[in-house]
């Protein structure tokens, strides 16, 4: 009987997390726009700088320059398909904790983006890292959460190649002979 109930309850906390992503992005989001737009301050000098951006492009400034009248619209577009995709794979039971929690982690901060495309047709960025005159492009709470989750989603698939790999091993042990 237990064991019905767990997928439910690790569905629940992985919701609450993406849930958690999308209210802390959107917060910060918030606080940021009240200050002027490309106005910043040092946090760490000369590495790590909160300053106003808006980002009309995707993730990371991407495609920002392009003048199509349609850009918004896809970028719309293939959030929600993505978000779908997140949505029904969080939603099955058959995940690890690490995999449910890297993918309530890309929920969360797609739907934080998302949010912004929809109400402002731009995304709020603001943590800028650089060292002297060379930047990393501008991103938010929402990217981070993203690309973590991405990062624990690769970690985890490329640790489960290298253990089903080991497995044949494992099943030739030197006390058994070989099966033809």
């Amino acid at each position: 009987m237990q064991s019905r109930a767990q997928p439910g309850i690790f569905r629940t906390r992985h919701f609450l997390i993406a849930l958690a992503v999308f209210i802390a992005d959107q917060i910060s989001k918030g606080l940021i726009q009240r200050m002027p737009r490309r106005q910043g301050f040092d946090v760490i000098p000369h590495l790590f700088r909160i300053v106003h951006v808006e980002n009309s492009g995707a993730a990371f400034g991407l495609f920002q320059d392009a003048a199509s009248p349609f850009k918004n619209d896809f970028l719309v577009a293939f959030s929600v398909i993505a978000l779908l995709v997140v949505f029904v794979l969080l939603w099955r039971n058959a995940q690890s904790r690490l995999t449910g929690l890297a993918l309530a982690l890309i929920f969360g901060g797609a739907c934080g983006n998302l949010f912004d495309r929809l109400l402002r047709g731009s995304v709020v960025d603001f943590l800028l890292f650089y060292i002297g005159p060379h930047e990393w492009p501008t991103f938010n709470l929402a990217d981070s959460a993203i690309v973590v989750g991405a990062c624990v989603l690769v970690w985890e698939i490329l640790r489960g190649e290298r253990a089903a790999a080991s497995l044949p091993a494992l099943a030739e042990s030197p006390s058994e002979p070989a099966r033809d």
